[in-house]
């Protein structure tokens, strides 16, 4: 479909989940994978795989309203393919990540880093 002459294309559209119960982890992950691939019972199933023996699961709140830990994130991830990384600023991650080629960065920071720009150095 064509657009009249000088009109602006409309920006791309962001999905995003707002928060619900203790379930950061599922709409961070819907959030950054810009769909709903996860649910609570998707998250409630990987803490079964990572702990089948467990009666008292330890990557989930103990009354069933979320509040999953990294390792959820990180199975989740691992199941469609992709991969968190851990960044521990002590490491020069990002220049070793992008010295690699090609590759995409989620980089969080402080307004405070953002307006300095000190992310983009590595000490």
């Amino acid at each position: 479909m064509s657009q009249a002459p000088g009109a602006r294309p409309s920006p791309p559209s962001v999905y995003h989940e707002r928060q619900r119960l203790e379930l950061c982890a599922v709409h961070a992950l819907n959030n950054v994978l810009q769909q709903q691939l996860f649910s609570q019972e998707a998250a409630d199933e990987i803490c079964k795989r990572l702990a089948p023996d467990s009666r008292l699961n330890p990557h989930r709140s103990l009354l069933g309203t979320g509040n999953y830990d990294v390792n959820v994130i990180m199975a989740a991830l691992q199941g469609l393919g992709l991969a968190a990384v851990w960044w521990d600023r002590r490491r020069a991650f990002l220049a070793a990540a992008l010295a690699q080629g090609l590759c995409e960065v989620l980089l969080v920071v402080t307004k405070e880093v953002e307006e300095k720009g000190c992310w983009l150095q590595s000490d």
